[in-house]
């Protein structure tokens, strides 16, 4: 490995991967790219350099050969130290015009295990009924750049079992969950009634979805027309039940999500900005055609009730905000531009314009990002921003 002067670690415009998942808006990632839509789903823009769909400079190369080249020069020592030879974190666009499967990440310890017992028993990478692609952990931020809706954790119990009882007037086959809920009001009642719902057997899991759904039909609150949605999209889907008993919630533009190794969440509909530890595992628990490992997921997921896990941004600045979630993997800036304002912290970052347009200024580069371009600052690389509209970077929170 060698490390190379600041010099000769020029910033680079990047050209990213996008992902066609089935649940992704057709409309909303060209849109940003300035390109015409192909009709297909475009779910995913990521910028980063995961194995799976590393960016491509445009110099030549791909990020994670040239990080790989150079791990201490692109990342720095203290990164070097923290994470090892890699990119930490992975950022994204998301567009999602149909919700994505109900699903939790694991934590690192539980990805490294998980990834080596597949690995052992000879799974292959790209088998669908494959768990763990890799063994990180996969906390992320998810930052809304359109009217955002998701649901995100368990909600309090009080407020669930309010809800539920309400429905079991009409849907009978609900009265045990509420029952146990009421015997145990805290996580031990909500890991009872979701190891439930996940376990139902098949002969009785269309009835108690479909009296859920019938219930849910004239529902008055965004709970229920949320399950009678996923409902009719997934029938029979425990996923469907299981939905009523998390927070349901709107992001407007600008505002934030932290969700923690173990969370059970759902993204509805909208696009976001989203910047995660740089892995691709997923435990799905269901609105999903793909696998459903539900004794990993029951192993993985976090039963804590409480309200969905909104993050603040910290003002650091005249037009610069900050995300920063508790761990050390990631954070995400925002800048609201116009002159030149320094980009902070000198990590290695991904830089995306998502409105207006910037003139990037780094070590001896000078990258103009209209809207929908992004870029790699190596570490150490002093830079400045200045434009039109918002600038974002990702990058460590060391």
């Amino acid at each position: 490995m060698r490390t190379t002067s600041v010099e000769a670690r020029a910033a680079d415009l990047l050209d990213n991967p996008v992902r066609p998942y089935a649940w992704g808006s057709a409309t909303e990632i060209p849109r940003l790219l300035g390109v015409a839509p192909t009709g297909r789903p475009q779910a995913e823009l990521w910028m980063g350099a995961h194995p799976a769909a590393p960016s491509r400079l445009r110099a030549g190369g791909s990020l994670l050969r040239r990080i790989t080249e150079d791990p201490a020069g692109e990342l720095s020592e203290p990164v070097l130290r923290r994470f090892g030879p890699r990119l930490p974190f992975l950022m994204k666009v998301i567009a999602a015009e149909r919700p994505l499967s109900l699903q939790a990440h694991p934590n690192r310890e539980q990805a490294r295990a998980g990834f080596a017992d597949e690995q052992r028993r000879g799974v292959p990478l790209d088998s669908p009924e494959r768990s763990y692609v890799d063994p990180n952990h996969k906390p992320e931020l998810v930052c809304a750049l359109t009217p955002f809706d998701a649901l995100c954790g368990f909600r309090a119990v009080p407020r669930t079992l309010d809800l539920l009882a309400g429905l079991a007037e009409r849907a009978t086959a609900l009265r045990k969950y509420v029952d146990a809920l009421r015997a145990r009001p805290d996580r031990d009642g909500l890991r009872e009634v979701v190891t439930g719902l996940l376990t139902v057997p098949t002969d009785r899991r269309r009835r108690l979805v479909d009296s859920v759904v019938a219930a849910c039909a004239a529902g008055a609150t965004p709970e229920e027309r949320t399950a009678a949605e996923l409902g009719e999209a997934y029938p029979g889907d425990p996923g469907v039940v299981i939905s009523l008993l998390l927070n349901r919630l709107r992001l407007e533009p600008g505002e934030a999500l932290f969700l923690p190794a173990g969370n059970m969440h759902c993204y509805l509909r909208g696009t976001a900005i989203e910047v995660l530890a740089n892995s691709d595992n997923v435990l799905r628990g269901g609105l999903t055609p793909k696998h459903v490992d539900v004794p990993e997921l029951l192993r993985v997921v976090d039963v804590t009730d409480g309200p969905a896990p909104v993050l603040e941004p910290v003002l650091l600045g005249p037009g610069h905000s900050a995300y920063r979630p508790p761990v050390p993997d990631f954070r995400l800036d925002s800048y609201s531009l116009g002159p030149p304002v320094e980009l902070t912290p000198a990590g290695p970052r991904i830089v995306l314009t998502v409105s207006g347009e910037a003139v990037v200024r780094a070590g001896t580069a000078t990258l103009t990002l209209p809207r929908g371009a992004s870029a790699w600052l190596p570490a150490g690389v002093p830079a400045t921003a200045a434009g039109t509209g918002v600038l974002v970077a990702a990058t460590t929170n060391l």
